[in-house]
């Protein structure tokens, strides 16, 4: 595994630190003792820390972890909404107004990760950076103002990555099992296999379409019910075009019992609405099992609602009212070609397979987040 720079940029240096560390075998024992031959004290050693940032076509988020008691532990953590694929989809080029929201929020990342001492870090850029025109001269100004290398990674290390993160979390069983990343600018479909760290992926796929790309295509603001309805239902054939190709191939699971897990924004904020919670609460929603039936009529109901209606849904609110109804949209046509019973939920995904990857060599770690000093 390649070394990540460090937050200033430069790679770690261990063959240096080695070097100061070599002394005159006549000099080793005296070295070890303070004043009247008495033993000087252990120096002190820091924790190795470790972190992943994840930006996405909508958001900003990091996470930083350090290893105890075999798994790593959260120790703080970051999310922002950058919205950095607004207008991509027209314009073919991240604007100069979303360079400089995302690059501000990797500034706040970039002092984060130094504060904590982070000994390795990662941070990756999906589909807006993989689509724009000008995705390398955003990655180079922020390692130029902020120091952070960002690695723009191919859809398939970003399913692979999502898998690694949140797998540990399908419902036990021997029936096919589809795990879904809908994101701001893509969405990824894994068939897997297996259990704990064998867990491989046997099929997937990835379309250009998230929350972002498909609320451009097809915005859902409209004044009257039947103009969202024709909206929602332009969104739906949009995406079942895409899922086409893979839904054939999930064919052959017919009769089977299916499984099926989501991560990241839309089926969590899907599941806040479920449980009906006044704002979002991660610790009840990252592990739930909610039937799928439910989820779509969820769905249907946000679709149909107007956007001054989402925005007072405490879990959903003014940032994500204009977005969640193109999730939906998603969701269904996910639904619509792998017919399992009930969906997990994951608020868990890339960062958690980072995490995994840097502290582990990927094997099968619990990730944990439990309260941490902001």
């Amino acid at each position: 595994m390649r070394q990540m720079a460090a937050p200033d940029g430069r790679p770690p240096q261990p063959g240096a630190a080695a070097a100061k560390n070599r002394q005159a075998p006549d000099r080793a024992g005296a070295d070890r003792q303070g004043p009247g031959g008495q033993p000087r004290p252990a120096p002190f050693t820091r924790p190795k820390s470790y972190a992943a940032i994840d930006l996405g076509t909508n958001n900003c988020r990091l996470l930083i972890a350090r290893p105890q008691d075999g798994e790593l532990v959260v120790i703080d953590a970051f999310s922002r909404i950058v919205r950095l694929g607004e207008g991509l989809h027209s314009s073919g080029r991240i604007s100069d107004a979303a360079m400089d929201r995302a690059v501000a929020a990797l500034s706040i990342c970039a002092d984060k990760l130094r504060r904590r001492h982070v000994s390795l870090s990662r941070a990756v850029a999906t589909e807006a950076c993989r689509r724009a025109a000008n995705g390398q001269e955003l990655a180079d100004r922020v390692r130029r103002e902020t120091g952070i290398v960002l690695d723009i990674i191919a859809p398939a290390e970003e399913a692979r990555l999502a898998v690694l993160g949140c797998h540990n979390l399908m419902e036990p069983g021997d029936g096919p099992a589809l795990i879904f990343d809908i994101g701001g600018g893509s969405t990824e479909l894994m068939h897997v296999e297996g259990s704990g760290s064998d867990v491989a992926i046997r099929d997937w796929v990835s379309v250009p379409w998230g929350v972002v790309s498909l609320t451009e295509h097809a915005p859902s603001d409209g004044a009257t019910m039947a103009d969202r309805q024709a909206s929602y239902a332009q969104m739906r054939e949009t995406t079942r075009e895409a899922f086409a190709a893979f839904a054939a191939r999930a064919e052959r699971h017919a009769g089977q019992p299916l499984r099926l897990l989501g991560t990241s924004g839309t089926v969590t904020t899907l599941a806040s609405v479920f449980l009906d919670l006044p704002r979002y609460d991660r610790r009840a929603v990252d592990g739930l099992v909610v039937p799928c039936d439910a989820m779509r009529d969820i769905s249907r109901r946000l679709a149909e609602a107007s956007i001054a209606d989402r925005a007072e849904i405490g879990c959903i609110g003014r940032e994500r009212a204009d977005l969640v109804v193109a999730g939906c949209a998603i969701l269904e046509s996910i639904i619509d070609l792998w017919p399992a019973a009930r969906v997990g939920v994951a608020d868990r995904g890339i960062r958690e397979g980072i995490l995994r990857t840097l502290a582990m060599q990927g094997r099968d770690v619990p990730v944990t987040r439990r309260e941490f000093r902001k």
